[in-house]
């Protein structure tokens, strides 16, 4: 089971990465939030919600 929600997280974070036309900066937090998620889900045990706002935080900062 664990393999899977690997699996699924590098699937979902490379189709969210192919998002090349990303202008604005609340399009860039939904991205970060929903790749975050994915990754606090699978790597830290269930903490999706901790994951969203630092990814969002990144997809706002980052340009």
């Amino acid at each position: 089971m664990r393999r899977f929600l690997t699996l699924t997280a590098v699937v979902s974070i490379t189709g969210l990465a192919a998002c090349g036309d990303v202008d604005n900066g609340l399009q860039r937090a939904a991205i970060g939030g929903a790749i975050g998620c994915a990754a606090g889900e699978v790597l830290a045990d269930g903490r999706c919600v901790e994951g969203a706002v630092v990814g969002a935080g990144v997809g706002v900062i980052t340009n």
